[in-house]
C-alpha cells in the first residue's frame, strides 16, 4: 500500500482510498481530497512534515498522520 506520505516531490498521483474514520476522514474529505482526485506533491518541510500539494486548483499543506490515512496509486 502505498500512502501520500511516500510520495516523492513533483510527482502527480491519483487517490484511491481514504483510511481513518469520523471527524478524521470527514476532514480530509472537506479539503477536497476525495476517491479518484489527482494531488501533485508540491513540496516537503525541511523536517519532513508539512506536505505541501496542490489538489483541485488550490494548495494544501498536510501533516504527516494525515497523508499516511491517503492511499494512492
Amino acid at each position: 500500500m502505498k500512502t501520500l506520505r511516500d510520495v516523492k516531490v513533483g510527482d502527480t498521483v491519483k487517490v484511491v482510498r481514504l483510511h481513518g474514520e469520523g471527524a478524521v476522514k470527514r476532514r480530509i474529505m472537506d479539503m477536497g481530497i476525495t476517491r479518484g482526485t489527482e494531488v501533485f506533491v508540491r513540496k516537503l518541510a525541511p523536517l519532513g512534515d508539512p506536505v505541501e500539494v496542490n489538489v483541485r486548483g488550490y494548495e494544501l499543506s498536510l501533516r504527516k498522520a494525515d497523508a499516511e490515512m491517503i492511499e494512492v496509486e
